[in-house]
């Protein structure tokens, strides 16, 4: 039988994590920055309706399905969260997530509030949720424009979601203002950092303690 004091017997549960924020709010390069400084961390893999893109690969980007299939996954409750996006939907797969936390490998998430709620109702205490602020709406438009990727139309209708998105700040753990990224970036690794030592996430904690007090039969 393993030791409590062997390192494998010691391997924590997963960690779920969750970044959202509206589009232009630097979310997307702080995910960029989580994913190139750990090495326990991957980032979800979703289902998707949408066609791929030129660069995009499936089953590294996404996995790219059709409306009949993502419609029957659907019903056969294969997801833990999924919504519609700008008129494609998109969805999180459940088994290489409970894969992956038995395993003790940490996801990163991209979704919604609206996903995030339901990841959390799935997996519960498995999750970390962080929102990222802009510091003004007026710097939102401002990196979104700065993008130039995107027509006016576009734009404006990413403002408008993102004041909808922003009223949801108050369902997540933790919420951040990025004014300044490398503050803001050190600040979500120390939550990450401070999430995986959480007891519950050391299962082997119970049979530890419990062997520390015994004493051995007089």
């Amino acid at each position: 039988m393993d030791s409590p004091t062997d390192a494998n017997a010691r391997q924590r549960r997963g960690l779920l994590i969750v970044l959202s924020s509206p589009s232009g709010a630097g979310k997307s390069t702080i995910s960029r920055r989580l994913l190139q400084d750990s090495a326990d961390l991957s980032m979800s893999i979703s289902a998707t309706t949408r066609q791929m893109r030129p660069g995009e690969a499936e089953g590294r980007d996404y996995h790219f399905v059709d409306d009949a299939t993502f419609e029957r996954m659907v019903e056969e409750e294969d997801f833990a969260e999924w919504a519609y996006v700008f008129d494609h939907r998109y969805g999180s797969p459940k088994e290489p997530i409970k894969e992956a936390l038995k395993a003790g490998r940490d996801i990163l998430f991209d979704i919604d509030w609206q996903g995030t709620q339901q990841l959390k109702s799935a997996f519960g205490s498995d999750l970390v949720s962080i929102f990222i602020l802009p510091p003004s709406m007026e710097e939102l438009e401002r990196r979104l424009r700065a993008r130039q990727t995107d027509s006016e139309d576009i734009i404006q209708s990413r403002m408008r979601r993102a004041a909808g998105e922003i009223g949801h700040w108050d369902a997540y753990d933790y919420v951040l203002i990025n004014d300044d990224l490398e503050s803001c970036i050190r600040d979500v690794k120390a939550i990450v950092a401070a999430e995986r030592l959480r007891p519950r996430r050391h299962p082997y904690l119970s049979d530890f303690t419990r062997k520390l007090v015994e004493r051995p039969n007089d």
